[in-house]
């Protein structure tokens, strides 16, 4: 198990993870209706060429919608074209882009380079 935090501040991200695969985008996006989410509640991927981990979108309970507005762009979520859209809740430290919209994918993409990936916490 994985658990991600703030690399600004260690501020916990995430609850405890397990790497898994992501399901497969139908790339069929019709209509005004948001996908379903890329990756199981609890997981992530790691998306090597594009420096990020791939999370379910509930499971980043330690960020907040990004304060400029102009990052929150979207017709039915958030389309994540405007650059990071979710903050660190502690320091607001840009940490993630969330994707929720009808015509996007539906994930949140942690950027490896703001956040810390550890071993699960002792209970």
């Amino acid at each position: 198990m994985t658990l991600f935090t703030c690399a600004n501040c260690w501020q916990l991200l995430t609850g405890n993870l397990k790497k898994a695969r992501p399901s497969r985008d139908t790339d069929k996006k019709s209509g005004h209706r948001i996908a379903p989410p890329r990756m199981a509640r609890g997981t992530y991927a790691i998306s090597h060429d594009a420096g990020f981990f791939i999370l379910h979108p509930d499971d980043v309970p330690g960020t907040a919608p990004h304060p400029d507005h102009g990052r929150r762009n979207g017709c039915c979520g958030l389309d994540g074209q405007d650059g990071p859209n979710l903050v660190c809740a502690a320091c607001d430290a840009d940490v993630a882009t969330k994707q929720s919209d009808c015509w996007t994918q539906n994930l949140v993409a942690l950027d490896a380079a703001a956040v810390d990936r550890g071993a699960e916490s002792p209970a």
